[in-house]
């Protein structure tokens, strides 16, 4: 059975979420966007999967392909 995708969002994260659906928006495979934005496969894959422990730098070259950066946002209160 399919997971709806609001789930797969919650899983994975909104980072890794982001990431996919930029690339299958202008249909990259993994291996071509690891290619062109000068990663390793590997770690696109751990990357759109949510893997908690990622390089910075490496997040950043990746979200510098779509024109995107990380940035500092507030938790709500629930989930402090």
């Amino acid at each position: 059975m399919r997971r709806s995708l609001n789930r797969l969002k919650a899983e994975v994260g909104e980072l890794a979420w982001t990431v996919r659906e930029r690339r299958r928006e202008l249909g990259y495979t993994q291996a071509e966007l690891a290619g062109r934005v000068g990663v390793g496969l590997r770690f696109l894959r751990e990357l759109e999967r949510g893997k908690p422990t990622l390089r910075m730098d490496r997040v950043e070259q990746v979200l510098g392909f779509f024109g995107l950066k990380l940035g500092v946002v507030s938790r709500p209160k629930e989930e402090r």
